[in-house]
């Protein structure tokens, strides 16, 4: 069977675009785990950042976790699975209540 959801030929230029665009991402979560696991940014400031920022509002709520001080990742897990946060949810997608539940825990 054929596939029906190929996406349109992307130019050279384009491709190159888009790698440079999906590095800069990679780099700016890179920078937002490394500043939580130093208590240089706190989850609040990472949540604020999230309402302007689509790169960090993308970010999966499992990696974060895990990068902050004295979590690691099976207290992550935990923590997710506790306060019913699915595994593959992005700061964008979480709650009211769970970013309360969230900062509560680690105010």
């Amino acid at each position: 069977m054929a596939d029906t959801h190929q996406l349109p030929p992307m130019s050279d230029e384009q491709r190159a675009l888009a790698l440079e665009k999906a590095a800069a991402a990679r780099r700016r979560r890179a920078e937002i785990k490394a500043l939580l696991k130093t208590g240089s940014l706190t989850l609040a400031e990472v949540f604020e950042q999230a309402e302007v920022d689509d790169i960090v509002a993308g970010t999966k709520v499992y990696p974060l976790l895990a990068s902050m001080p004295r979590m690691g990742k099976i207290k992550a897990i935990r923590l997710m699975e506790e306060l019913g946060i699915a595994d593959n949810r992005k700061i964008r997608g979480l709650g009211p209540r769970q970013r309360e539940n969230l900062l509560n825990t680690f105010a």
